[in-house]
Formats: C-alpha cells, structure tokens, sequence
C-alpha cells in the first residue's frame, strides 16, 4: 500500500517537473488532462458568439425580404399618389416614398455584406455593417418624422386644392382633372366636395344645363342612374374631400409604419454585430 502510494506521488512530481520545464522553455504547454482546463469566460464567449452569429445570418435573410417589401410599398405609395397628385401641390410629399424605395435598394446590398463578414468573422466587414445599419436606421427614422409631417398638412393641402380641381372638371377622358375626380368617385364611392349638391356650383354644372351631376357619382347597384339630381337616392351621399384625406393619411400610415418596423429589425441586426465584435475581442484579450 505505502509503496503503491508512494509511486503515484513521484509520477505526479515528475509530470509536474516536466510541465514546469515545457513552460520554462516558452514552447505551448501540453499538460496531462489532469491539470487541464478551459476558462468558463472563453466557454461564454463561444456560445454568445455562435448564438448572435445565427441570430445575425437570420436577420441579413430578413433584410433581404425587407428589401422586396420596402420597393413593394414605395412602388404602391407611388402609384397611388399619382391618382391623387391633382388634389395636392407639395411635391414634396413623395419624399418619404422615395427614401423608402432608395432603403429598400440599400438594404440588398446590406444583406450581402452581412452574410459574408459574419460567415468569415472579419472584423472589418461587420464594422462597416453596423455603420451602414446604423446610417440606414437614421434614414428610416427621418423617413417617420417626414411621414407625420406630410401627414398633418394632407387636410389643408387637400382644402386648398380640391375644389380648384372640381372647377376645371369637363367631363372629358383628355382632361387630367376630369379623369382624377371620376376615378376617385368611383374608388372612394363618393360625390362632390362635401355632397352631391356641390356639383351645382361648378363651371361643369352650369354648362350643360341638364341638372345632373357625372355618371361616376352614380351608385355600383344602380343600373338605370343619369346622375339627375331629381333623383338623389341613386347618388353617393358622401363627399369626396374627407375620403380623400382619410385615404392619403392611410397611404402615409403605411410608409410610416413599414419605416418603424424594419428598423427595429435594424436595431436587434446592429446589437447582433456589436456581440460577435465584443466577444470577439474579449477572446483574443482571454488568450493572452
């Protein structure tokens, strides 16, 4: 027994003595698994990095997707706008919509860069990452000022302008402002500024001389309406200018809306990045 004893502890002194002369030579120490061990700092690290690197790998294929959509909301803002561009003069309300588009373009660019400097971990592509998110997010929270901006002067733009646009109405399909008041009374179901009755006092009305109001202010399920005043039931009872407004200040909820969402997305990306760099650095500073 004392000498089975006595064996194991010179073993051990002579490992001991060998790891010491190893260490003493400045050549990498490879101790007996005994006397080996691995920081619970450098094992943190690891799992923090891998966790916010798949996190970040999700994040750039979802900016891919927000890409699409961002062009997707900016191309309808665009398109719709244009059918109601008569009934406002600030062109600088499609600003918001044209940022979108322009974020939306950036943010495909973005997604590569993101997937390339995570997968290889170089710390020059996921620092200009987070610049560019970072340039990116400040853009999208402009875009969210602007948007409530434009958004309260739609009302007094559209009071300005709308009965201007109802004056030069001739009931042709050349005349740009006949074209936009019928589309609108057809989409929006309504007719004249407040009512059908303000159709009266327009230059259309006192022309033709026929006490009738246009065809697009005639309800869907009415086959046989003239637009006659004489028969009112088969109107639209509700003007177009408050439909108008409410439509507008929808349209620019959407942009709004779109700009919060994605950068937020852009935030929980940014934070991402900045926990692959700090770990990063944290283990290069653990191995020394």
């Amino acid at each position: 027994m004392n000498k089975g004893r006595v064996a194991r502890i010179q073993d051990a002194h002579r490992q001991l003595c060998e790891d010491g002369e190893i260490l003493s030579k400045g050549q990498p120490a490879q101790l007996s698994n005994t006397y080996s061990f691995e920081p619970p700092a450098l094992k943190m690290g690891q799992c923090g990095i891998t966790s916010s690197k798949t996190v970040l790998v999700f994040l750039n294929l979802i900016f891919w997707a927000a890409a699409g959509v961002l062009c997707y909301v900016g191309a309808y803002v665009f398109i719709t706008y244009d059918d109601y561009d008569h009934f406002f003069e600030d062109v600088y309300t499609f600003v918001p919509a044209v940022v979108i588009i322009a974020v939306g373009a950036l943010l495909f660019i973005i997604g590569l860069i993101g997937c390339c400097a995570t997968v290889r971990e170089s710390y020059c592509g996921l620092t200009a990452f987070v610049i560019i998110l970072l340039l990116v997010f400040i853009t999208e929270v402009a875009v969210v000022v602007l948007g409530y901006i434009y958004r309260a002067k739609v009302e007094s733009e559209v009071s300005s302008t709308i009965k201007k646009v109802y004056d030069e109405y001739n009931g042709t399909n050349s005349n740009a402002q006949s074209r936009a008041i019928d589309y609108v009374q057809r989409q929006l179901q309504c007719c004249g500024i407040h009512n059908y009755s303000d159709w009266q006092y327009t230059h259309w009305y006192e022309e033709s001389k026929n006490k009738s109001v246009p065809i697009s202010c005639c309800r869907v399920n009415i086959g046989s309406c003239t637009g006659s005043l004489t028969h009112p039931e088969d109107l639209y009872q509700e003007g177009c200018e408050a439909l108008v407004v409410k439509k507008l200040k929808e349209i620019m909820m959407y942009i709004i809306w779109t700009a919060l969402t994605f950068a937020a997305i852009q935030m929980l990306g940014m934070m991402c990045t900045c926990v692959v760099l700090a770990a990063g650095a944290g283990i290069l500073l653990t191995s020394f």
